[in-house]
């Protein structure tokens, strides 16, 4: 059931749609964009890329998930898609098989490794958890494609958008909503972050990140987030998580993106507000969105928990197609980890 609020009273909204409330959020206008699109294109001060990338892909061919019905395991499919299997449930977040984040076949963002399970292979999917309606995290042809069997959970104002591709089946939920999904409960709680398919729909409907606790076991999916307060006060009321899903990838450059996309330090940061045992990076190896190159987020992330002298084990960088299955902290001291 819904916890019910005064929405009028609720800070992040505005006469017309959203908004982000931290006092220290400064958004980006047109000459920012045009400066970044633009001009430090035509500077030069945008680094080169690779024309290729070799990134590893597990050959996953879905027969252990389709039959696990006992298992906490989680499958990153690519940029923000995860597979979890929890309780005997399957969860997508933010689904994407399709060949661009795009609303157009023939152009924009492209992706650079393959879904790391076929679409054919999935599970009977029971669950699906959407964070914004940008095109690489609200994937139409997908949705369209798992059709009306799945329970939707999208943040407010995304209902339109599925009731015009004939999905009915879905729950909209305002940050701090709670509701019960068999023997899950799942919070929609806040992120810092934007939303619109197009330039005329900018903040209309509301973006956010996922809370899921079950019986004896949790994770919280980030979505698609600057680093904000809001990490520390979800930590305070749902953590410590045994599993965090965090984005790493679409962070320079750092004055035009830090406000709303996490660079890795940041999401070491959020990982420790969170109170996270451990940690999953989304957000990067599929699609080239910003400037930095899709293998750097990694190899800082990497570089950043070596310096730090934290034990590598509990950060997962995995392959495309690559499931683990995790043991909650409540089962085991330090939590342990297995890979498929």
């Amino acid at each position: 059931m819904l916890n019910g609020q005064d929405k009028s009273k609720l800070n992040h909204h505005t006469a017309n749609g959203f908004r982000n409330p931290s006092p220290e959020f400064k958004k980006n206008n047109l000459f920012d964009a045009l400066r970044w699109s633009v001009w430090e294109r035509i500077t030069g001060k945008k680094p080169e890329h690779p024309e290729n990338y070799d990134f590893p892909v597990v050959d996953n061919d879905g027969k252990f998930l389709r039959g696990n019905k006992t298992e906490y395991t989680v499958t990153w499919v690519g940029h923000s898609t995860l597979l979890v299997q929890m309780e005997g449930i399957n969860i997508l977040t933010d689904p994407i098989w399709s060949e661009r984040g795009s609303p157009f076949k023939f152009a924009g963002p492209k992706r650079y490794a393959p879904p790391g399970i076929d679409f054919d292979d999935l599970p009977e999917i029971d669950l699906v958890i959407i964070s914004h309606n940008h095109y690489d995290h609200l994937d139409k042809a997908t949705i369209k494609r798992l059709g009306n069997k799945p329970f939707y959970l999208v943040p407010l104002g995304i209902g339109g958008f599925l009731r015009d591709i004939g999905i009915t089946h879905f729950e909209e939920l305002d940050w701090w909503d709670s509701i019960k999904f068999n023997s899950l409960e799942i919070t929609c709680t806040p992120a810092q972050h934007f939303s619109g398919r197009t330039p005329f729909d900018q903040n209309k409907t509301l973006w956010a990140s996922w809370v899921v606790k079950g019986q004896g076991s949790n994770f919280y999916f980030g979505g698609d987030s600057g680093y904000f307060p809001g990490y520390k006060e979800i930590g305070k009321k749902f953590g410590p998580f045994d599993l965090v899903a965090l984005p790493i990838g679409a962070y320079m450059p750092r004055w035009f993106m830090a406000q709303v996309h996490l660079s890795p330090k940041d999401a070491l940061q959020a990982y420790i507000d969170l109170q996270g045992k451990k940690f999953i990076a989304i957000h990067w190896g599929t699609f080239d969105l910003a400037d930095e190159p899709l293998n750097n987020p990694p190899e800082v992330l990497k570089k950043e928990i070596e310096n730090r002298k934290w034990n590598s084990d509990n950060f997962w960088l995995l392959a495309h197609g690559e499931t683990r299955i995790i043991k909650p902290a409540n089962d085991l001291a330090e939590g342990t980890e297995e890979e498929l």
